[in-house]
């Protein structure tokens, strides 16, 4: 840079002839932290007080411009000079500045360029202002900005979704001003010699009016209100934008109050706390080793779960094998997987041509031989430790060496799976979530002789996959279903001594859950956990324990397995589900045949025992080492159970109740039934020292 002038360890300043350069130079995604406010702020004054440039260009050194606010300074104090200051200061000054966008410009950097008099975006550019999703708000203009270049509907839009908006779009929206090709530095020369020829337009948002339409604001917030009865981001972000029709100052100022209300929610703290989980569960020693390779995988069982393993898969471009062991059953399969790839042309997501492309990568086959060559192989069969251990055998025989053996077993005990094998270091768990090819989960689990590298495989695949991997270690369930398991007996009490499944439902989805748990079990199949528990029964029962399960047994036993056979716990007609009134009598029977007079809950007691139930077992699941890590547990119900975002996870969660009022309901829960409720170890000592979950992810 001709003139080069550092302002700091992340800002310098140039000229070449009448045009001025801002670089911001601030690895990895050039944050705005506060030394790059700082310098932005010195820098902009210093060019303002020479009056020597005609126009001044920010652009970005590295793979991107701003990617947005630096997330480590929230609910810290603040550090001067606050952004909206330092945007205030670049939008009002005398000499036009103009941003170069690329890469991404997101929150905070699209603000910054919001900021400027004029936008140019260079091929393959992105943005987005995607703060709603940290339960916040853009806070430093672009609720006002924004809607002024682009109008209301476009800027709703962009914000309430959160959604990367590509460079073309955005020009024909109004978001952007130009798109041209080239290196950042030699674009910003080039457009800024257009502002001094002319050619370029700029302009201050400050100056534009925007076109208000307060139909389409009110529309909006009944729709956001509808969609998401719970979160409040959503709801301020069009508060927020609904004051764009006031001057500028007055609107960030509306702005700013919305951005302060978010900030001081549970919400933003749970949703930040995903953020930063979804990424800190593969942030360990474990998943960053050597791996194996991943140039070709087998899938035993064309079902639902290998059907929409192998569609994971083939998605992410890696050719698969599907194995069965029946012509129909494997026709089956590949009919599913078929329109699995079918729903996502339909949605836009695929082009007919990629979808082609993709199935040509699947090869069938009735006979394990053509597994000979994979590099990995997951079994997504019956979950039957016989059925599993047959199998093993026969991969141990046929697989080359150095392949991978895993096993898609919700519960079943891996190390028992390895045994059969003479390659017990090749083998380990990837637990699926169903739909295999939606849901993001993938719990990894570690048998007790799994090589280190077949662990980094498995998380690996996960990335390749864009699933959130997860490590576990081996016991009944593993982390997600072990924990399931203990707090589905609450479920069940509830059931038994009073509520009805409906009622259960309505009270958790009003806590958050997308879904209540009776409607999950039918939706997943009420067989699978009637298999569970008979396989429990006969491994035999504590006969301590309260047998919870004598409902769902009864269900499942008249052949009502939810909406596979259209009734379980609901009816599936045509339209929405409603209550099966034959349950009612099974619960009726069941109550009298054990002496229970029935009582009445509240919703508040159905969600207070339910999480207490959940957050006991997932203590004790981090303090028996099943999990490594609070924030594991966490990203497990996030991305497998449908726990509520906002919440954060259920041990996040439990720090906002405290580790002493939850010893204190399990006392209290105690003298109901003491051998279900027993407080964890880890939680008693968590109560006597004040600490929480969280000091534990550190």
């Amino acid at each position: 840079m001709a003139e080069a002038n550092r302002i700091n360890d992340v800002i310098s300043t140039g000229m070449e002839g009448d045009i001025a350069l801002i670089c911001i130079d601030n690895p990895p995604v050039n944050a705005t932290g506060q030394a790059v406010r700082a310098g932005l702020k010195e820098a902009m004054e210093g060019l303002v007080s020479e009056g020597r440039a005609k126009v001044i260009a920010i652009y970005c050194a590295g793979r991107t411009f701003v990617a947005g606010a630096d997330i480590r300074e929230f609910g810290k104090p603040p550090q001067a000079p606050g952004l909206g200051d330092v945007l205030s200061a670049i939008e009002g000054s005398p000499i036009p500045v103009i941003s170069i966008i690329h890469g991404t410009a997101l929150g905070g950097g699209y603000e910054l360029a919001l900021s400027t008099h004029a936008r140019v975006a260079v091929e393959g550019a992105r943005i987005g202002l995607p703060e709603v999703l940290l339960g916040l708000l853009p806070g430093a203009g672009g609720t006002q900005r924004l809607p002024r270049l682009s109008g209301l509907a476009f800027a709703l839009d962009v914000i309430l979704s959160g959604r990367q908006v590509p460079a073309k779009e955005a020009a024909a929206k109004g978001a952007v001003d130009k798109v041209m090709a080239g290196e950042p530095r030699d674009v910003a020369l080039k457009a800024g010699q257009e502002v001094i020829d002319g050619t370029l337009p700029t302009r201050r948002t400050d100056l534009i009016e925007a076109e208000y339409d307060r139909k389409v604001i009110d529309d909006t917030l009944a729709g956001v209100k509808k969609k998401n009865p719970h979160l409040i981001s959503p709801v301020k972000c069009v508060e927020a934008v609904a004051a764009c029709n006031l001057p500028l100052e007055e609107g960030l100022k509306v702005e700013r109050q919305c951005f302060i209300d978010c900030m001081n929610t549970p919400q933003r703290a749970g949703l930040i706390h995903a953020f930063f989980g979804e990424r800190a569960v593969s942030n360990i020693p474990e998943a960053k080793g050597d791996h194996r390779p991943l140039n070709k995988i087998g899938v035993i069982g064309g079902g639902t779960m290998g059907s929409g393993i192998s569609t994971a898969c083939l998605t992410a471009g890696i050719p698969v094998m599907l194995v069965e062991v029946k012509q129909e059953a494997l026709d089956r399969g590949v009919a599913t997987i078929t329109k699995n790839l079918d729903g996502a042309v339909s949605r836009g997501k695929m082009s007919a041509d990629k979808r082609d492309a993709t199935l040509a990568l699947l090869s069938t086959s009735l006979e394990m031989e053509a597994l000979a060559d994979v590099d990995l192989v997951i079994e997504a069969v019956f979950e039957k430790m016989e059925i599993k251990k047959e199998i093993f055998e026969k991969l141990d025989r046929i697989c080359k060496p150095g392949a991978i053996l895993a096993s898609n077993t919700s519960y079943l005990d891996v190390n028992q799976i390895a045994a059969v094998t003479k390659r017990p270091e090749d083998v380990l768990g990837l637990h699926f979530f169903s739909p295999a090819h939606v849901m993001r989960l993938l719990e990894i689990v570690q048998g007790e002789k799994t090589a280190a590298d077949v662990v980094a495989t498995g998380f690996r695949l996960a990335a390749n996959l864009k699933k959130v991997g997860v490590l576990a270690q081996v016991c009944d369930g593993f982390i997600g279903n072990r924990i399931l398991g203990h707090y589905s007996k609450v479920i069940a009490y509830l059931v038994l001594d009073g509520a009805s499944p409906q009622q259960v439902d309505d009270a958790l989805e009003g806590f958050g859950l997308a879904m209540g748990p009776h409607k999950v079990g039918d939706l997943a199949g009420l067989d699978i956990g009637y298999m569970n528990r008979q396989r429990m029964k006969e491994e035999g029962l504590n006969p301590a324990e309260r047998y919870g399960g004598v409902v769902a047994d009864r269900i499942a036993e008249q052949g009502w397995y939810g909406r596979k056979t259209g009734k379980g716990y609901y009816v599936y007609d045509a339209g929405a589900p409603v209550p099966n009134e034959d349950v009612a009598g099974i619960i009726d029977a069941v109550r009298a045949e054990q002496g229970i007079t029935p009582k009445s809950f509240t919703e508040q007691e159905i969600v207070d025992r339910y999480m207490t139930a959940m957050i006991s077992e997932a203590a004790r699941v981090v303090e028996d080492g099943t999990a490594k890590r609070p924030v594991d547990v966490d990203m497990v119900f996030l991305f497998g159970y449908g726990f509520p975002r906002f919440r954060g996870g259920p041990l996040h969660y439990a720090d906002t109740i405290g580790a002493a009022e939850l010893v204190k309901r399990i006392e209290a829960y105690a003298k109901e039934d003491a051998h279900y409720w027993q407080v964890p170890e880890i939680l008693r000592k968590m109560a006597a020292d004040g600490t929480t979950f969280a000091d534990l992810n550190s």
